[in-house]
């Protein structure tokens, strides 16, 4: 159906609908045609992005809210700019005006898109992370190899322009051996509520293709959007949302290519009682050799009364902290400061919060190299591999004494860990959480065997089954990522 904006939306944008506004497009025949796909918050960041970048169309836009989509492609017609509109991202991969996709849809969707479009011949920029499960993160790997796609990560802490020359100073030896790296995600999270009973789906979503991958099951919790990170099914915690980030920049750090061959994670809901599954509060070790991970997550505030303030370390709420045998960097996106070991600052990296990622990919996309990449796949499905390595961990955890939790954090081989640990519980302590009642979930330790991207150990009963099997998810047909890409 092609036509004007006003009869588009008169006719409410139905599932298939392909809506045309017609107007003179001023560009070279050689422009890169980019949709984006799930035009919400980062989406609509997206749009107004990537129409900036010379050279490139954003000339479709999809997503399952049909107001969202009649919303946002209004603004084209203001601007008299041509789109086409999509609720069905298939329909958008089989356009053959369209050479890549930007997906910012919820997390469950990811990979399979990626896969997708690659098969579809589109160059694809992800969102962070790039996948919900560590299986369909390699299958996106796979995927951008065989069909030769240029697939960027959304981890653009890659592109800020005061963390490049800060880790190349830190690579460069100029604080000697890196002694362990630590990602800090101290973001406000609070309670989502709690229903009583499935609640409505809005009349403008297409549930069946909002929900995809995931399980079809009702509406348990009060926002269909946003909310979805909390729930296991669609989510990934804020490890897995915001942590990413910091994950990643751990990884930078470390120029690892594999994953961890150790995890262990504890953690809980703390605080309110709601719908969300995630944690709100978890504390983890990736035991790398010899330099290992420790990532800190907390969505309470600095104390019970502080209402949006947030605890700091070394002067960092959401970041990292890299810490050698001369000194550390502490900062994040926006760049941060040197400082030697005594806490005096050294050498300020200011940084512009990456900006420029999305320019990096459309570079990738001309020059059709994958090495021009600042997130090329690979490290966009480690980095989320590690965030789901932990909450594995978590999830595999029982709630423990004091006793028990004590002893577990003195099996960390850091003792600077375990006096991480100790910040923890004061924190808790002051958002008034009795742990001695609330009690602290520790998971185990899980082994990974990192080439094979498999847990191994406790024989085929053990953990490691029970850890394998959440290394994917059972798919709702058709939405399935294939074993074979």
């Amino acid at each position: 159906m092609k036509g004007s904006l006003a009869a588009a939306a008169g006719i409410g944008l139905a599932s298939s609908l392909t809506a045309k506004v017609r107007a003179n497009v001023n560009g070279a025949n050689n422009d890169i045609r980019v949709a984006i796909v799930g035009i919400r918050n980062k989406g609509e960041q997206h749009i107004d992005v990537f129409r900036e970048i010379k050279g490139v169309r954003v000339v479709a836009l999809c997503d399952v809210d049909k107001d969202i989509l009649a919303e946002r492609a209004k603004k084209f017609a203001e601007r008299n700019e041509e789109i086409s509109t999509y609720t069905d991202v298939r329909r958008v991969l089989d356009d053959k005006d369209i050479d890549a996709v930007v997906i910012a849809t919820p997390n469950h969707w990811h990979s399979l898109i990626t896969i997708w479009a690659c098969q579809a011949g589109k160059d694809v920029y992800v969102e962070k992370p790039i996948s919900h499960n560590i299986r369909e993160g390699r299958k996106v790997v796979e995927a951008a190899g065989k069909y030769n796609r240029i697939v960027q990560a959304g981890t653009q802490n890659r592109s800020d322009e005061g963390l490049i020359p800060a880790m190349e100073y830190i690579h460069g030896g100029n604080l000697g051996k890196i002694l362990y790296v630590q990602g800090l995600c101290y973001k406000r999270r609070k309670s989502i509520g709690k229903v009583d009973g499935p609640q409505p789906i809005p009349e403008s979503v297409d549930y069946d293709l909002w929900t995809g991958p995931a399980p079809l099951g009702p509406l348990m919790r009060k926002n269909l959007h946003y909310d979805w990170h909390w729930v296991w099914p669609t989510g990934n915690g804020d490890i897995g949302n915001q942590g990413v980030h910091e994950m990643d920049v751990c990884l930078w750090a470390l120029g690892k290519t594999e994953l961890a061959p150790r995890v262990i994670s504890f953690g809980g809901r703390f605080g309110y009682d709601d719908d969300g599954e995630t944690p709100n509060t978890m504390f983890s070790f990736l035991d790398y050799k010899p330099v290992p991970i420790i990532f800190e997550v907390r969505g309470l505030p600095k104390d019970k009364n502080a209402g949006w303030a947030m605890d700091h370390y070394l002067g960092v709420r959401v970041g990292n902290i890299i810490r050698c045998e001369n000194g550390y960097f502490a900062g994040g996106r926006g760049g941060g400061w040197i400082y030697d070991n005594d806490g005096n600052k050294i050498k300020r990296f200011p940084g512009d919060g990456g900006g420029t990622h999305q320019a990096n990919f459309i570079e990738a996309v001309r020059s059709r190299k994958a090495s021009d990449l600042r997130a090329p796949v690979l490290g966009g499905h480690l980095s989320a591999a590690l965030c789901h390595m932990a909450n594995i961990s978590y999830r595999l955890g029982q709630k423990s004494t004091p006793e028990r939790v004590r002893e577990a954090v003195n099996e960390i081989p850091l003792e600077y860990a375990q006096k991480r640990w100790e910040s923890v519980q004061e924190h808790l302590f002051l958002n008034w959480v009795d742990t001695a009642k609330t009690r602290v979930t520790v998971g185990p330790w899980l082994e990974m065997e990192p080439e094979n991207e498999r847990f191994i150990g406790e024989g085929e009963y053990g953990l490691a089954r029970w850890a394998n099997e959440m290394l994917t998810r059972d798919y709702r047909k058709p939405f399935v990522v294939p074993d074979k890409v």
